[in-house]
C-alpha cells in the first residue's frame, strides 16, 4: 500500500498557490508516494493547484480527489488534465466524482442520476485521452469524440497537441451503483471516510467485480481519511474534536452508508487519529483490506497540523 498526503488543505481554510508549493515540495522531500488536492467550494481550482504542485517537484505523483463532474464538460476536463500533464511533465491522476445534491443545487445545477451520468462522462473521459494520445490529423492534431448516452451526447472535435494518457482516472464512489460503474469503465476509486471493514466489505469487492467483468486491469483502491499523529494522551480528546466537526457526515447520503457499513460506530472513529503506534496499526489494516492507496488528509487539532503530521506519518514503516 503506497501513502499519499493532501497538499492543498481538505479540511479547513482552502491552501493558497504558495502553501501548496510549499507543502508538496515537503511531501516529495519526506517521501511520500503522492500529492492530492481537492476542488472546494472555498479553495484554489484544483487544476491549477496540480500544475502548481508537479512543476515544483520532480517525481511525487499529483492527483485530484475529486473534481465535480457537473461543473466541467468532459471534454473539457480532458484537455485541462492533458495540459496540466504536459505542463509538469509526468503522469496524472485524475480523480473525478458527481459531488453531492447540496454542492450541486447551490450551483444552480440538476443533481440527476448520478451513477449514470459518471459512467458516461468517463468514458468520454477516456474517448478524448485516447483520441489525444493519438491525434488524427496534422491541422488540429485533432479526431473526432462521438457519443450517445442517456446523459451526455456529443459529436466534437478533439485535439491536445502533445497529449499522452493520463496516469490514471479515478472516481470517487461510496453507494454500490456508484462503485460498480467505476470498476466498470475507470481505473479505480477514491473512498472517502471508509473504514478498514467498509472497505473490505462495501468497496473492494464491488469494484474489484466489476473490474474484472469489463475486462480491465486490477482497479487502484484509494481512500481519503481525515489523519493527525497526536501523542497518546490527546488521542481521544482529538477524537471528540474530529467527531463534533465532521459528524453532521452521519445523517447525510452518501456518507451515512459509508458510517453504517463501517466497524466504527461514528465518524470521529472513522478519522485515524492516535500516536505513530496507533496509525501503524490503523494503516496495516487498510492495506489488509485491500486498500492500494492511502490519502491522508492532515486534520489540524490540538497536538497536530499539517506539518507535524506529515513528518512523523512519512516515518511510519509500512
Amino acid at each position: 500500500m503506497k501513502v499519499g498526503i493532501f497538499v492543498s488543505e481538505a479540511w479547513g481554510a482552502g491552501s493558497p498557490i504558495e502553501e501548496v508549493r510549499e507543502r508538496s515540495i515537503r511531501a516529495e522531500a519526506l517521501g511520500f508516494a503522492s500529492a492530492w488536492v481537492p476542488y472546494l467550494p472555498w479553495a484554489a481550482d484544483a487544476m491549477a493547484s496540480m500544475q502548481a504542485a508537479g512543476e515544483v517537484t520532480e517525481r511525487i505523483e499529483i492527483g485530484s480527489a475529486v473534481i465535480p463532474t457537473p461543473f466541467f464538460h468532459p471534454l473539457a476536463l480532458a484537455r485541462q488534465a492533458a495540459t496540466v500533464q504536459a505542463a509538469i511533465g509526468r503522469p496524472i491522476h485524475l480523480g473525478v466524482g458527481c459531488s453531492n445534491p447540496a454542492i450541486v443545487a447551490m450551483h444552480g445545477l440538476p443533481f440527476e442520476r448520478p451513477a449514470r451520468h459518471v459512467r458516461e462522462y468517463v468514458e468520454v473521459l477516456n474517448a478524448a485521452v485516447s483520441l489525444g494520445a493519438k491525434p488524427g490529423g496534422p491541422r488540429e492534431q485533432a479526431g473526432f469524440v462521438e457519443y450517445e448516452g442517456e446523459t451526455i451526447a456529443l459529436n466534437s472535435i478533439y485535439g491536445m497537441p502533445g497529449g499522452q494518457a493520463l496516469g490514471s482516472i479515478l472516481v470517487g464512489a461510496i453507494g454500490p451503483m456508484m462503485l460498480e460503474a467505476t470498476g466498470s469503465v475507470s481505473d479505480g476509486v477514491i473512498a472517502t471516510w471508509s473504514d478498514e471493514g467498509a472497505i473490505a466489505r462495501m468497496v473492494v469487492p464491488v469494484v474489484r467485480d466489476a473490474a474484472a467483468r469489463a475486462g480491465r486491469a486490477d482497479p487502484t483502491i484509494a481512500g481519503v481519511i481525515a489523519t493527525a499523529i497526536v501523542p497518546k494522551a490527546r488521542a481521544e480528546a482529538a477524537r471528540d474534536a474530529a467527531q463534533a466537526e465532521f459528524g453532521f457526515y452521519e445523517q447525510n447520503l452518501p456518507y451515512k452508508r459509508v458510517v453504517d457499513a463501517s466497524d466504527a460506530e461514528r465518524i470521529g472513529d472513522i478519522a485515524v487519529i492516535g500516536d505513530e503506534e496507533e496509525v501503524a496499526r490503523r494503516l496495516a489494516g487498510f492495506r489488509e483490506a485491500g486498500m492500494t492507496d492511502f490519502l491522508a488528509a492532515p486534520y489540524s487539532v490540538e497536538g497536530a497540523d499539517w506539518a507535524s503530521t506529515a513528518e512523523r506519518l512519512s516515518k511510519i514503516d509500512l
